[in-house]
């Protein structure tokens, strides 16, 4: 299945104020209940885990209304780590105000070097061309002590008709058009492997989850480094 590029509805906010918070809870409802924040709430943990840390802070990009930052902080204090959230998007009408919040640009973000442990993303790698994906990824490098981590879709045939087989579920017309749209333009897995060996990543690990879902991590030194 070849990558098809196609513009999504919601990245241009593409509809009426309601339509747009619709296809935002849409996405809420999809991250919740299909695996989403699952797959980041696993790489967090993970990353806590094998740096040894008790405090994470992280930076969430392209976050929107930040419900994945939201259930990874209940998650993780439950397991003693503290993870300490700040969120990026381009759009400030996207987001909750209940979070430390910043507006900006993915690709070049207004942050010093080393300012969090962790830069992740969810449900947007697919959104970026093969080299915004590795310039997105050197400047999570930058930015973050430890890693970056990518949450998102792996391109699939049978993805795609399990999509279009959940549109009774969608609220939002935006949804109903962006949601096989995401599919055709995400990566599998290799090709994610081999755009990232590009970057100045010094490790990277790549999982598979539930329903076609991926899991990165992007290290900047080797996890036994990092002791």
């Amino acid at each position: 299945m070849k990558r098809v590029v196609i513009p999504e509805l919601l990245d241009t906010d593409a509809g009426s104020r309601a339509e747009v918070e619709a296809s935002l809870a849409d996405l809420r409802l999809v991250n919740r209940w299909f695996g989403g924040a699952r797959v980041m709430l696993s790489l967090l943990h993970d990353v806590a885990v094998r740096a040894g840390s008790g405090t994470l802070s992280m930076l969430d990009v392209a976050s929107a209304t930040g419900d994945i930052p939201r259930l990874a902080k209940d998650h993780l204090a439950r397991r003693g780590v503290q993870l300490e959230v700040t969120l990026l998007d381009r759009a400030l009408s996207h987001m909750d105000r209940g979070l430390r919040y910043v507006a900006g640009n993915a690709l070049w973000l207004p942050f010093a070097d080393q300012s969090f442990d962790v830069v992740v993303c969810s449900l947007f790698a697919h959104h970026l061309e093969p080299s915004e994906l590795e310039r997105f990824v050197d400047e999570g490098l930058r930015v973050a002590r430890l890693a970056v981590l990518i949450n998102d879709l792996r391109r699939h045939p049978l993805h795609l008709a399990l999509v279009y087989a959940g549109w009774p579920l969608y609220r939002s017309r935006l949804t109903r058009h962006d949601a096989p749209v995401s599919i055709r333009r995400s990566y599998t897995s290799e090709e994610v492997r081999t755009l990232l060996a590009k970057t100045r990543a010094d490790h990277v690990e790549i999982r598979h989850f539930y329903l076609f879902r991926m899991g990165v991590i992007a290290w900047k030194r080797r996890p036994q480094q990092l002791q």
